[in-house]
């Protein structure tokens, strides 16, 4: 990615190391770790590199798919059927060596803009006459998913976001219904 990334203790990435036993290997902890845990670290933006204990070669990317394989087999489909496809027509076309970069600038660019609009759409509704109404509110919906949910940190992670926009756009509705009740 394009992103600066959280580094570990040392000056590079974290290394991981993969044994014949499949098991993973976290060098800068000492500890053995699981692919979440992999998925975790990725999600918050952490530098690794899996290397293969026996051949030294480098295959992070092989347990990025690896990763993301299981997140699309658990239910947590992200990748649409025909998006799957124009990727695997791409293998051997003239352009598979654009599709990469191009790839990546998009996600880049799409993470960035997410972060600006949600924080725009949080300014603009906790910055009106009932901003501190919205706060106590946003506060009290995370606090309620966060109970409710007997989800994992990690899926509660990725719809953080979703929950959270659903929320305001709620919260939004609410704040208009009221205004209009005050016009008349």
């Amino acid at each position: 990615m394009a992103q600066s990334k959280k580094k570990s203790k040392g000056d590079g990435p974290i290394i991981i190391k993969k044994y014949a036993n499949r098991r993973l290997y976290n060098t800068d902890s000492s500890s053995y770790i699981t692919l979440d845990f992999l998925a975790e670290m990725t999600r918050k933006d952490i530098d690794f590199n899996v290397i293969d204990a026996k051949s030294g070669d480098d295959i992070t990317h092989s347990i990025l798919t690896q990763i993301i394989m299981e997140e699309e087999a658990n239910g947590e489909t992200l990748l649409p059927v025909g998006f799957l496809k124009q990727i695997i027509s791409m293998y051997g076309n003239s352009m598979q060596s654009m599709v990469p970069q191009f790839l990546d600038a998009s996600m880049t660019n799409f993470r960035k803009n997410h972060k600006q609009i949600q924080e725009v759409l949080e300014n603009v509704v906790t910055s009106g006459p009932f901003g501190n109404i919205a706060k106590q509110n946003i506060e009290f919906a995370k606090a309620a998913r966060d109970a409710l949910l007997p989800t994992s940190k990690t899926n509660i992670d990725n719809s953080s976001k979703d929950v959270e926009i659903a929320a305001l756009k709620k919260q939004m509705a609410e704040l208009q219904a009221k205004l209009d009740n005050l016009d008349t």
